[in-house]
């Protein structure tokens, strides 16, 4: 059956509005780090800064275990991969779209206003504004740890389990930047909102960081069915250890981050064509 004209109409301009914010982010990130380039010194003092913050999370389970041998039935370096897996993929979302929480204050002082009228996609130009390259000390952090716990495993290892890593990563990273970009929609409404957004992408890679052993079965069924942050480290990670995930689902829902990355995008974008069409301006 021949697709509708209409249809097929729409899909182009679809297709070419994507190809024109990819290439509008992609300059601006360009002239961020031309700027951030201007002054090495204070770039090398900020990532190194941004990596030995980020690495006190590690102390902190650190010196859990030098008080017990297991946290929730979970040794060290299986810890080490539930950690390093999202605090890598968190680390890339953060370092792409990490300032989409400024979108409130844009909508409070009518900012805002000024990306509406430039011939670029608005969710482009929050995204890229500011880049901050010094990000890239919490996912160097990240890989660390990631590459501490595949040394230190002993898995036996598959084709699947070693596509499995990369897999993980790419799309826990895609999952959380629809968390982003779906928390800077609600922002849209709310305004003040940058706070709740925190909580389900930097809450969210804090507790992704420790086995699901040890919540309640309710709050691992939230963030399996309802924010499913599981499907970033917790399913995937699982398999790779061959345990069993608490609330006992099929083997293959590991495979599904790729498919629930897609629907988080989907859902994400939906909400912010529908918090762009509500947004009033201030006035100003």
């Amino acid at each position: 059956m021949a697709e509708p004209e209409g249809a097929s109409e729409v899909a182009f301009e679809d297709r070419s509005r994507l190809v024109e914010g990819v290439r509008a982010y992609g300059l601006i990130v360009a002239m961020w780090l031309r700027s951030t380039m201007a002054y090495r010194a204070s770039f090398a003092m900020t990532a190194l800064g941004n990596f030995v913050v980020t690495a006190f999370d590690f102390v902190t389970i650190l010196l859990m275990f030098s008080h017990v041998d297991a946290l929730g039935g979970y040794t060290l370096p299986e810890i080490a991969l539930l950690y390093g897996m999202s605090a890598t993929a968190f680390g890339l979302a953060d370092l792409l779209l990490g300032s989409m929480d400024r979108l409130g204050r844009r909508v409070r002082d009518g900012t805002l206003d000024t990306l509406l009228v430039r011939p670029v996609p608005v969710l482009a130009q929050v995204a890229a504004d500011r880049f901050a390259l010094r990000r890239l000390g919490r996912i160097t952090q990240g890989l660390l740890v990631l590459g501490y716990a595949l040394v230190s495993l002993d898995i036996a290892w598959t084709p699947l389990k070693v596509l499995m890593i990369p897999l993980m990563v790419l799309s826990g990273a895609a999952i959380f930047g629809a968390v982003f970009v779906a928390g800077a929609a609600f922002q849209f409404v709310a305004q003040d909102a940058s706070e709740v957004q925190n909580a389900f992408t930097y809450g969210g890679t804090t507790l992704l960081q420790y086995p699901p052993t040890i919540f309640a079965k309710d709050l691992v069924r939230g963030v399996t069915f309802v924010v499913p942050l599981a499907f970033v480290s917790w399913l995937p990670a699982l398999y790779v250890l061959g345990r069993e995930y608490p609330l006992a689902l099929p083997q293959w829902a590991a495979f599904l981050p790729p498919v629930v990355a897609g629907a988080c995008w989907a859902l994400a974008g939906l909400a912010w064509r529908a918090g762009l069409r509500a947004y009033r301006s201030t006035g100003s």
